[in-house]
């Protein structure tokens, strides 16, 4: 029934031009903001498992404790290690487009390296790498904001 309509209004409206568009999406819907939230996240969960103080073993409520916070921060640097990651891919293969590369011949390698960071991330406790994820991330904001001709200030959370 609902195919009918759709046909119906199709021959009642017929498009008369064709449309094309940069990205696969709607302009508006592409930002790296997101990816710079969740690297930050990151970082800070990466930060705070360096940071934690083993409790003496024969302390049971304090390694309880222990254990759940570190538990806690794992599952959180992992699951936003993985958004950061689904948030770049996005970018890399729905929005930039081959003619991106002659301004940025870097940029699958920059995006392939940042992608490999946010692995890193998920299974290793690397203040280093975090830090690397997060200056890949910035890499590509201002990639990002340069082919639409803005000057996009980089904003962090956590100075």
């Amino acid at each position: 029934m609902l195919k009918k309509i759709a046909f119906q209004f199709k021959q009642w409206f017929p498009a008369t031009e064709e449309v094309s568009a940069h990205c696969d999406g709607p302009c508006g819907v592409y930002d790296p903001s997101a990816a710079r939230i969740t690297a930050e996240a990151v970082l800070s969960m990466t930060k705070k498992l360096v940071d934690l103080e083993t409790p003496s073993a024969s302390d049971k409520a304090a390694s309880i404790a222990y254990h759940n916070t570190f538990a806690r921060y794992v599952a959180i640097k992992e699951e936003q290690a993985q958004k950061t990651k689904e948030d770049l891919l996005i970018l890399w293969t729905d929005y930039f487009k081959p003619v991106h590369l002659e301004k940025y011949p870097d940029l699958h390698d920059t995006f392939w390296k940042a992608a490999k960071l946010c692995s890193s991330c998920k299974v290793e406790v690397s203040v280093q790498h975090a830090t690397e994820l997060l200056e890949a991330v910035h890499k590509i904001h201002q990639m990002f904001w340069e082919t639409k001709n803005r000057d996009i200030t980089w904003y962090k959370a956590n100075p």
